[in-house]
């Protein structure tokens, strides 16, 4: 294993990692998966709390969606899909459009990917409309999109943000409905309210030259798990109506059961102009991103003129294996009723969760759906990494988002693997790793 770390460190570029700090910390070797499980070469075991980033629904090594991968590979691997089409993309395509009410998927390979679809398309039908000045965009503070170069201009992450400034469009962003924000006293839902309200208040000001308002709906992840109201996204939606600015969702991390629904804005029974998917979206076994939007959208750009289409594409687009992968999971959600599961899930491991939501160090303990977070104010430098450190010793596998801890586990997780995760939780939260 030893010899596996060293080849990575020498070789790999790890992503969102200062390099030098796995000489004394290094990654986790991974063997092979099973189930929610991670196992290293030595055999020993860690829960994958985080879902490898969130992406994994249904367990790695699934033996439906392999099965589902491993007959695809008998077929066809990859077309391009500029002038060709293939069965499992048109399937997807009809199934996403059935879920969303939205229609005419359009695919990249990443959220990021989906971010930028959105983001152009909705500039190019303003465009294709004749308002060519609705080139602005609108976002959350403390929201985050991806990190390619219009993603970042609508993320509030300065960690991720600042040293690229220069690269950057500038973008407006209005205050988070974070529910950890609102003043002594004042509901969740009240000072969602008022947030939106200062969404209006921009749109009031701004909106000739704004093209869409682009948000995280219920949850923002990079945040540290903000969670806030739905009646934030009804009046959203109501004020975007009214302003003419098109209101996209990003739900590539809270999509696909995270937050309780299938799609966070089934909350508050709202429909977006767009809707950007990715994560779960293959179950966490392909890179496939997915953007969908209205009719009315999609009508702006038919025509007989080429630049007035969307001229957007990348080599892999609706790649088939992953097409596959993704009917797969769409598959399980409906044969297993798997959200109606989760509701009952989620109440017995917010149960099991209380020795951790009730500790002295915890703050502002939450849930939503399939989501577990808490943050530990008292944290000094460090606490993420050692927090982690100390996790992986109990056999399981967090990465905190500074101060905040948080579990989003694979949809098959069960109520003693919970007892598992709370366990190394609790060691985290031992004197020692909270402040050094």
């Amino acid at each position: 294993m030893d010899t596996l770390l060293n080849r990575s460190r020498a070789a790999v570029w790890h992503p969102c990692t200062q390099m030098r700090q796995l000489e004394t910390a290094p990654p986790l070797a991974v063997a092979r998966g099973e189930g929610i499980w991670l196992i290293d070469p030595d055999g020993r075991r860690y829960l994958d709390a985080i879902s490898s980033w969130w992406v994994n629904l249904f367990g790695h090594c699934n033996p439906r969606i392999n099965a589902a991968i491993v007959d695809q590979l008998g077929k066809i691997e990859h077309v391009m899909l500029a002038g060709a089409t293939h069965e499992p993309v048109v399937a997807l395509s009809e199934r996403l459009a059935h879920l969303t009410g939205l229609g005419h998927a359009f695919y990249g390979a990443d959220g990021a990917s989906a971010t930028e679809i959105a983001l152009k398309m909705s500039a190019h039908y303003w465009r294709n409309a004749g308002q060519t000045e609705k080139t602005g965009f609108v976002s959350l503070q403390n929201g985050y999109h991806g990190e390619t170069v219009g993603a970042l201009s609508v993320t509030d992450i300065p960690l991720f943000k600042s040293t690229y400034a220069p690269l950057l469009r500038p973008t407006a962003q209005v205050p988070t409905p974070d529910a950890r924000r609102a003043a002594p006293g004042e509901s969740a839902e009240a000072w969602a309210l008022r947030c939106a309200d200062a969404l209006e208040a921009h749109l009031a000001e701004h909106a000739a030259t704004t093209a869409a308002f682009i948000l995280e709906p219920l949850v923002q992840g990079a945040a540290g798990m903000a969670m806030y109201a739905p009646v934030y996204l009804k009046r959203a939606r109501e004020v975007c109506d009214r302003y003419r600015v098109h209101l996209i969702a990003d739900e590539i991390a809270v999509g696909f059961g995270r937050t309780g629904t299938m799609f966070a804005c089934e909350q508050a029974g709202v429909r977006p102009d767009f809707v950007c998917l990715s994560k779960g979206l293959t179950g966490g076994y392909l890179p496939l991103s997915a953007v969908l939007t209205t009719d009315a959208v999609y009508a702006a750009f038919y025509g007989d003129e080429t630049a007035r289409g969307f001229l957007h594409s990348h080599s892999y687009t609706g790649n088939p294996l992953a097409c596959r992968a993704a009917l797969a999971v769409l598959d399980i959600f409906e044969q297993d009723d798997v959200i109606a599961a989760n509701r009952d899930k989620g109440e017995i491991f917010t149960d099991i969760m209380q020795p951790v939501f009730t500790h002295s160090a915890v703050r502002h303990p939450r849930r939503l759906g399939m989501i577990w977070a808490f943050d530990v104010p008292a944290a000094t430098p460090g606490f993420a990494d050692r927090f982690h450190r100390a996790a992986l010793a109990a056999g399981a596998f967090v990465r905190p988002v500074g101060q905040t801890v948080y579990a989003m586990p694979p949809y098959v997780t069960t109520e003693e693997d919970m007892r598992h995760l709370v366990r190394a939780l609790t060691v985290g939260l031992a004197p020692g790793v909270i402040a050094s």
